[in-house]
């Protein structure tokens, strides 16, 4: 569903990716690990279309996207939820929720997809009109994971979805993750907690200074001595 290869990305001349790539089957949760600076935020961003590689390709659904706009790439199915949910503060959940909806795509389904998404976030029902700003973070973050989904994407990229949060609310938005993957929606995340992002997983990818180096099934990253080595030390 989506490849990328061979991936140089750089910020002016200071380059943060080194020839990275991903694959990523329909239907599968996919989880990029690494520690902080290791070029993951670079590369979701690049896939989604905010970044523009220097080198290499991204291809969806067998359609080349780098190059192609934002807003483009978020038509043809792949959304991008934002790490630290960049929601509109003083905009209603409403509000937020209906922008996710904007593209020509699933402008039409809106109320369709309102009513998807308070199924899978229950609490949305009674906050409506309550400003963004005022939530929790861990409603804040479930308004940006449903916001993703009111796209209707046939893949959904999270930046993060668990960072800063109470554990009950990781729990939580881990059963969502879940709950969306079972639904047909292909998942892929950024998490810094290895054990927790291969328990949801079904394969990982590991990056270290703007470079993919190891990546497979999550059972067999959790005995890495290499994981272990980048995450744990020694």
């Amino acid at each position: 569903m989506l490849a990328a290869e061979g991936l140089d990305v750089a910020y002016g001349d200071f380059q943060v990716l080194w020839s990275a790539g991903i694959r990523v089957q329909e239907g599968e949760v996919v989880c990029l690990l690494g520690p902080n600076g290791a070029g993951k935020s670079t590369l979701m961003n690049t896939l989604s279309g905010l970044l523009k590689p220097r080198g290499g390709h991204v291809e969806f659904r067998g359609k080349r996207i780098d190059g192609v706009p934002p807003h483009e790439i978020v038509g043809e199915g792949l959304a991008h939820v934002l790490e630290r949910r960049r929601l509109f503060p003083y905009l209603t959940v409403r509000e937020n929720l209906l922008l996710g909806a904007h593209h020509p795509e699933a402008r039409p389904r809106r109320e369709e997809s309102l009513r998807w998404v308070e199924g899978i976030f229950p609490f949305l029902t009674d906050r409506q009109k309550q400003l963004a700003h005022t939530l929790s973070g861990g409603q804040q973050q479930m308004v940006a994971i449903a916001r993703g989904l009111m796209a209707r994407p046939r893949c959904l990229m999270i930046d993060e979805p668990f960072l800063g949060l109470a554990p009950k609310v990781v729990q939580d938005i881990g059963a969502v993750i879940q709950q969306i993957n079972r639904e047909g929606i292909t998942i892929v995340f950024i998490e810094q907690n290895v054990e927790l992002a291969l328990r949801l997983a079904h394969r990982g990818y590991v990056l270290e200074s703007g470079r993919v180096i190891l990546e497979g099934p999550s059972a067999d990253l959790l005995q890495s001595n290499e994981v272990k080595r980048i995450f744990l030390g020694g």
